[in-house]
């Protein structure tokens, strides 16, 4: 499986000073030969993909050495090199680059490279998000799921009850994303498409001065014009343009300048006020149900007053009671009256839910609902009807019982909304973080400022240069050209303190600049930046269902008619008791006879019933425990993550960047002949500056310290360089070989190692250091110590594991010696070295056949072998590199504490999940049975159906409030105890 990882920021570097000189910009970001960066894509000439087999490659180093080497090529616009399939996949202009240039660059950096055809031209699945209006439980949420898991051409497709969304993956060359509305419109639900998943932009634009059709199509042709533009559609009564676009090759703003200069200049455009999202719609939802309540208490609270008010009171209770034709009584009459607006037209909802659930061979709440009011209000208009025919009928009526259990029901969705609402406020907020305006630059050809304009941050389009000022919002991802400043990116990240940010360091849309100036280049814009694509996997997560969802969706297939038929049995059985004298005639009460006491048992056992709460109770917790992740720097991709984590009881570490800082330093030299220590690092730095390996950049690093040209150095020629993988590199500097390495090169090629040497290298890795061999014609005359420095607080953060009850393993490709001495130090007691990225997926099988449920943290590359195989793959210090497909778990921040913090809340989230499960069935298993009268016989309580219907709405709010309760989530209280001891983990 390829791990794919689009890097959007980088570990910003310590400011020095604080005085800025006049913006210029000598050297901007390279772009293939005659091609600059104000130029589109388009002008670049096509795009190509290619594929190659790389041979040769055991680890992440030389994935990235191969990775490196080929974006340094110009014209290429990406390349991807998957380590555990030994491929590379290249997207590159031809006009500047062949693949043969691509295969010869492969090679020389010592791997054989073969073409492979061509396999990644056409995406054979798109992924389509869609908004679904008029869902209340479980059964019509699963009714839409497998009407459209039924189409030819999808291949999966989830539909999330408590975010009233579906995702569908399916085959655009076999299904339309019209179809998939079509078939949840058949199924009786409103369809909204949210995203079709084409590889292109989206916008919609307002053309104002437009007072024709005829205009408006010529806007459309100008814009139909331009390069990059793929579909526009226009709807004149609103004068908007809805455009479909590729990001590389043109933008809003470039739209813009096209409608403004059309027809004379008498146009003008603008990006189309927002509306129609999640929030919009809960928001309008809220505002319907409220209002229905509303009117259903205007006429409620009449019939209530008449029926269970007046009825005490002597004056009132005689003019109600006057009789209009023969039995009929003005309050009978009035509230007949009363109640049928709320039983037709204040609740037609669930008549309509019911009729589309019964269309389709389901039964929901609405069913329920339906049956239970139309028992009460028909009856009741039958015994108006037989008072009205009779001189003798002394019925009572139930008009009460429907006005009332609607009004309460319509309550109860109120509050529920409401509180759904508030369990994706995560998303709201990630959302806002974007700032509503930026300050765009022009430049001139010298890189000096001409004109700074402010813009809306919708406008900005790629390679565009945005100002940043003090206290603002970073409007676009990109890196910096000019300026230095701190960023606070604990919005994005989670990390509490602000990242110094200088000239080439990575900035995040959204994060805020504290105290400098800076200027951006943007690169990642729309739907590319790392903000979207963070909401997006939020949004993503909360549609995953958990397995333990699956109980709750068995349940609803049989649940509602199991109601049904346990309220006519209620009903049948009371009925005949009272029919046959099965019990005392005084326990009838004065105003009801038999029959109408077995019927308020049926109706109160079919309202008390509620599946709305069992629905709710897996999907609210994930939603508010993934949004509460997303505000840590936790995003977790899903319930399934969430129920595989809290069961964790054994964790796998990587060494490198995950247990270590992952930045190997030179701590140590020991020359073993007579030679200058500059003149050494010379030779082996000359050598050493052609490899992209880590500890290769570690001794050129090392080395520049001993020359007057630190930042640049020209280091002498290195001919005849060979990379040999696993051992290390050789060359001809100044007329000598020169050979960089472990023990296995210089054995290799027969050097003799003197006792002296690996006596300095055993004890380099007696102290977690790698030693390193160097060779100058065929003589060892040198040893290096380099040394990954282990992550402050590291020992810490295994013995909160340890407390948690959860093992800890590390599983490194580096030596025993290393591996060990970094295992003693965290106090790790199992370790496997020298492990190659599959025989790391093994250990965790291995680890799995134990009977242990294993999470593997690693750094998402050369580990996503593991990641797959554990049942939580944890990629850690991924910063805004959110497309890592293996991990279940993305941890923004390079800090040990959220391995901790993932897994503390995902337990702290299956809690909820639990609790909410022990309530929703309890109350059903509870209030059933009372609703059905099993106490009246001992106690003559008995539940009347208003009040089965309040406790039925009662029941779904407190589930939603029970998950709400996450939003107060904090982290273990031994992390804060550890940073008031002074270590920050990272």
């Amino acid at each position: 499986m390829a791990s794919k990882l689009w890097a959007l920021a980088c570990i910003g570097h310590e400011s020095h000073g604080s005085l800025l000189p006049r913006p210029h910009y000598p050297s901007m970001p390279k772009y293939p030969k005659g091609v600059s960066g104000e130029e589109s894509s388009a002008e670049l000439g096509p795009e190509a993909k290619a594929l190659f087999s790389v041979i040769g490659m055991t680890c992440s180093a030389c994935a990235g050495s191969v990775e490196k080497a080929i974006k340094r090529l110009p014209g290429i616009r990406e390349a991807v090199v998957d380590v555990l399939n030994n491929k590379a996949h290249v997207l590159f202009y031809p006009s500047f680059v062949n693949v043969e240039n691509i295969r010869e660059t492969i090679e020389d950096v010592g791997f054989g490279a073969t073409l492979i055809e061509d396999e990644v031209n056409d995406r054979s699945t798109q992924v389509c998000r869609m908004r679904i209006n008029g869902m209340t439980c479980t059964s019509c949420s699963s009714t839409v799921e497998s009407a459209l898991q039924a189409i030819h051409g999808v291949q999966k497709a989830r539909v999330a009850l408590a975010t009233e969304e579906a995702e569908v993956h399916y085959d655009p060359k076999i299904v339309s994303s019209n179809k998939l509305l079509e078939t949840i419109k058949d199924t009786g639900f409103e369809g909204i498409l949210i995203s079709s998943g084409e590889d292109i932009s989206k916008i919609e634009l307002k053309v104002d001065g437009v007072r024709t059709c005829r205009s408006m199509r010529i806007v459309e042709e100008s814009l139909q014009a331009l390069p990059g533009v793929q579909d526009t559609i226009i709807f004149p009564e609103l004068n908007k343009i809805s455009l479909s676009y590729k990001p590389d090759m043109t933008g809003p703003r470039t739209f813009i300048n096209v409608i403004d200069s059309t027809g004379s200049r008498r146009f003008k455009g603008s990006i189309y006020p927002e509306g129609g999202g999640r929030e919009t719609h809960r928001g309008e939802e809220i505002k319907q149900y409220y209002r229905s309540f509303l009117w259903s208490l205007i006429f409620t609270i009449p019939v209530f007053l008449t029926s269970m008010v007046f009825m005490y009171i002597p004056g009132i209770k005689h003019g109600f009671d006057t009789k209009v034709v023969n039995m009929m009584s003005v309050g009978m009459l009035l509230r007949w009256v009363l109640s049928t607006p709320v039983q037709f037209i204040i609740g037609r909802r669930f008549y309509i839910g019911s009729y589309k659930a019964l269309r389709h061979g389901s039964a929901n709440m609405d069913v329920l609902i339906a049956l239970g009011t139309n028992a009460a209000y028909f009856y009741s208009v039958y015994s108006v009807l037989r008072a009205t025919t009779s001189k003798d009928f002394k019925g009572t009526d139930f008009f009460e019982t429907s006005s009332m259990l609607i009004s309460f029901i319509l309550l109860g969705k109120y509050l529920e909304v409401l509180a759904k609402g508030k369990t994706s406020e995560a998303i709201a907020k990630l959302m806002d973080l974007a700032p509503e305006t930026a300050i765009l630059l022009t430049l001139d050809a010298e890189g000096n400022v001409v004109t700074d304009e402010e813009i809306d941050s919708r406008l900005i389009q790629k390679n565009d240069v945005i100002k940043i000022i003090p206290g603002a919002k970073v409007a676009s991802d990109g890196f910096v050209i000019w300026g230095q400043s701190h960023v606070n990116e604990s919005m994005i990240t989670g990390e509490a303190r602000p990242v110094a940010k200088r000239k080439g360091d990575t900035v995040i849309g959204g994060t805020l600049n504290e105290n400098g100036v800076l200027h951006i280049k943007a690169t990642r814009v729309g739907s590319e930046s790392a903000l979207s694509q963070i909401v997006r996997l939020v949004e993503s997560a909360q549609l995953a269902k958990a397995p333990v969802q699956k109980f709750a969706d068995r349940i609803s297939k049989y649940f509602v008619p199991l109601v049904i038929i346990l309220s006519f049995s209620t009903w049948l059985a009371w009925f005949l008791s009272g029919k046959f004298h099965g019990y005392p005639e005084s326990w009838i009460p004065s105003s009801m006879d038999s029959f109408e006491l077995a019927l308020q048992f049926g109706i109160s056992v079919m309202v008390i019933a509620c599946p709305c709460a069992l629905g709710l109770a897996t999907p609210t917790a994930v939603m508010v425990g993934t949004g509460v992740g997303a505000s840590q720097g936790v995003l977790i991709k899903g319930g399934h993550a969430l129920e595989s984590a809290h069961k964790v009881n054994c964790i796998v570490f990587d060494k490198t960047g995950t247990l270590t800082l992952g930045k190997p330093l030179v701590v140590n030299t020991r020359l073993l002949k007579n030679m200058v220590l500059g003149e050494f690092y010379e030779l082996i730095a000359a050598t050493e500056v052609n490899s992209e390996h880590p500890l290769a950049k570690a001794i050129v690093e090392y080395g520049k310290k001993f020359r007057e040209d630190e930042e640049n150095p020209a280091w002498p020629e290195a001919r005849d360089f060979v990379s040999i993988t696993g051992h290390g590199v050789k060359a001809i500097v100044r007329n000598k070989e020169i050979m960089v390495g472990n023990k296995n090169l210089m054995l290799e090629h027969n050097i003799a190692i003197p006792v002296d040497a690996e006596e300095i290298v055993a004890e380099a890795e007696g102290m977690a250091q790698t030693g390193i061999l160097v060779s100058i014609d065929g003589e060892v005359a040198g040893v290096l110590a380099i040394s990954d420095p282990l992550k402050p607080g590291a020992e810490e953060a295994i013995l909160i594991l340890k407390s948690m009850k959860i093992r800890s393993i590390m599983v490194t490709g580096d030596n025993w010696g290393t591996a060990n001495s970094i295992a003693k130090e965290v106090g790790i007691e199992t370790v496997v070295a020298e492990a190659k990225p599959e025989q790391k997926a093994e250990k965790v099988k291995e680890f799995q056949a134990e009977g242990y449920v294993v999470a593997m943290v690693g750094d998402g590359i050369n580990d996503s072998p593991a990641l797959v195989a554990a049942d939580v793959g944890m990629a850690i210090g991924a910063g805004t590199d959110i497309a890592i497909e293996a991990a279940d778990i993305v941890l923004m921040k390079s800090n040990l504490e959220d391995v901790i913090t993932a897994i503390d809340l995902s337990r702290r989230t299956f809690f909820h999940i639990r609790l909410n499960y022990i309530w929703a069935l309890g109350y059903n298993l509870l209030g059933i049975p009372i609703a059905a009268g099993v106490l009246f016989p001992s106690t003559r309580f008995r539940l009347p159906p208003w009040i089965a219907g309040a406790a039925m709405a009662a029941s779904s709010v407190s589930v939603v409030c029970c998950s709400l309760l996450l939003k107060y989530y904090k982290r273990p209280k031994k992390l804060d105890n550890l940073e008031i001891r002074g270590i920050r983990i990272e």
